[in-house]
C-alpha cells in the first residue's frame, strides 16, 4: 500500500512538472514565433602556447620547492617584460609590414578540429570557422586542421572537401592531422592539404565506394505480402528495399557506383598527383608508414608533435572552433530531462528502500 502510495506522489510530481514546462514553452514559442530566424552561435577563440604553459607550470608547482618556486617566479617576470616589450616591437613592425604591404608579418597558426559522421555533420559547424579565419588570414598563416573521419555520404563529404578547398583558394597554407582515421570521404577532405601528418597507426585511404540496400522481398513474398514500387522514369529507383531488385536495376546501380569512384579517384589524382591512383584506389587502408610509403600523407607525426613544436618556436598557434548557442527551448528541454531522472531516482531509491524493509 505504502508502495503505491510513493508511486501516486511520485505520478503528481512528475504530471505537475510536464505540464508546468509544457505551458512555458508554449509561451516561450508564442512570443517568440514571429522572431524566428536561423540559430546563432559564437566563435570561440583560445590560445594553445597559454595552455601548454599553463599545464607546465602545474607540474612544476608540485614539484618545486619554495626557494626553486620563487626564483622560477623572478625570472618568469624578467622573461614576460622582455616578452612584452618584445610584442611590442612585433606589432609595430607589423603594422608598418602591412601599411607598406611587404611580407615581414608574424604567421598565426589557426587550430580546426573535424570529427566526422556518417552524414559530415559538423560541416556547418567548420565553414562558420573557416569563414572567420579567412576573414583575417595573411597569406602567411596556417590553417591546421586535426581531422577524423571513417567517412560517409558522397554528397555531405563532397561538401565538406569544399570548405577545406576555399582554404586552398585563399592561397592559404593547409595542414591536415590525422590521429586516427582519414578514410573514404575522410581521405577526400584530407587530399586537399599542402602537407598531411599521420600517426605512425593512423588510418588511411579506402579510396572506393562501398552501398549496402537491404532487401526483405522473400519474407514479404513468403507471408502473401505484395509490394508495388511504381515509377516515373526509367531510374528513378533502381533498387529498392521491399519490391523485387531486377538485374537491369542492379546493373544501373553499378554503374552509379563506379562513376562515383572515377570521381572520387579524378579528385585524388588531382590533389596529390604524387600517388599512384591505380595501386591505391582499390578502397585498401594502410596505417601511417604505409600510407607515407605510397605517398598518401607527407609525415609521421601527431598533431601534438606538430603544435607543440610550433610552440617551441615561439609560433602563435590558435584554437578556434563555433559553437551554437541553445535556444530556450533546448534549454528548457534540458532541464525536464534532468527534473524528471533527478524525480524518478528519487521515487526508485525510495521504492528499492521499501522493497529491502519488507
Amino acid at each position: 500500500m505504502e508502495l503505491l502510495q510513493e508511486y501516486g506522489l511520485f505520478l503528481a510530481k512528475a504530471v505537475t512538472v510536464v505540464v508546468a514546462i509544457g505551458a512555458i514553452i508554449g509561451l516561450v514559442a508564442m512570443a517568440g514565433q514571429a522572431k524566428r530566424a536561423s540559430k546563432q552561435g559564437f566563435i570561440q577563440v583560445r590560445k594553445y602556447n597559454d595552455d601548454i604553459t599553463n599545464m607546465g607550470e602545474t607540474i612544476e608547482n608540485m614539484t618545486m620547492d619554495k626557494f626553486q618556486l620563487k626564483q622560477r617566479r623572478k625570472a618568469q617576470q624578467k622573461k614576460q617584460k622582455q616578452e612584452l616589450k618584445q610584442a611590442k616591437q612585433e606589432a609595430k613592425k607589423s603594422k608598418v609590414a602591412k601599411e607598406e604591404n611587404t611580407d615581414d608579418i608574424k604567421a598565426q597558426h589557426y587550430v580546426l578540429d573535424f570529427d566526422g559522421d556518417i552524414r559530415a555533420s559538423e560541416v556547418d559547424k567548420l565553414r562558420m570557422e573557416i569563414s572567420a579565419i579567412l576573414a583575417v588570414a595573411n597569406k602567411q598563416d596556417e590553417i591546421i586542421v586535426r581531422l577524423e573521419s571513417a567517412g560517409g555520404m558522397v554528397h555531405s563529404y563532397g561538401l565538406a572537401a569544399s570548405q577545406l578547398a576555399r582554404i586552398r583558394k585563399a592561397d592559404l597554407n593547409l595542414t591536415i592531422c590525422i590521429d586516427k582515421v582519414a578514410a573514404s570521404g575522410g581521405y577526400m577532405m584530407a587530399c586537399l592539404a599542402n602537407k598531411i601528418i599521420a600517426a605512425p597507426f593512423a588510418i588511411v585511404g579506402s579510396i572506393g565506394v562501398v552501398a549496402q540496400v537491404p532487401n526483405i522481398h522473400k519474407l514479404l513474398k513468403k507471408h502473401d505480402i505484395d509490394v508495388e514500387v511504381l515509377t516515373a522514369g526509367e531510374h528513378k529507383r533502381t533498387l529498392t528495399m521491399l519490391g523485387e531488385n531486377t538485374r537491369k536495376g542492379k546493373d544501373k546501380f553499378m554503374e552509379d557506383l563506379q562513376i562515383t569512384h572515377d570521381l572520387f579517384k579524378d579528385w585524388v589524382s588531382e590533389q596529390r598527383p604524387q600517388v599512384n591512383i591505380k595501386e591505391v584506389a582499390n578502397g585498401d587502408v594502410w596505417y601511417g608508414q604505409q600510407a607515407l610509403n605510397n605517398h598518401l600523407v607527407d609525415a609521421l607525426g601527431t598533431s601534438d608533435d606538430y603544435l607543440q613544436q610550433l610552440t617551441k618556436d615561439k609560433a602563435a598557434v590558435i584554437l578556434v572552433s563555433y559553437e551554437e548557442k541553445k535556444s530556450v527551448g533546448e534549454k528548457l528541454g534540458l532541464a525536464a530531462a534532468s527534473a524528471f531522472e533527478t524525480l524518478s531516482a528519487r521515487f526508485w531509491t525510495r521504492s528499492n528502500q521499501n522493497d529491502v524493509q519488507h
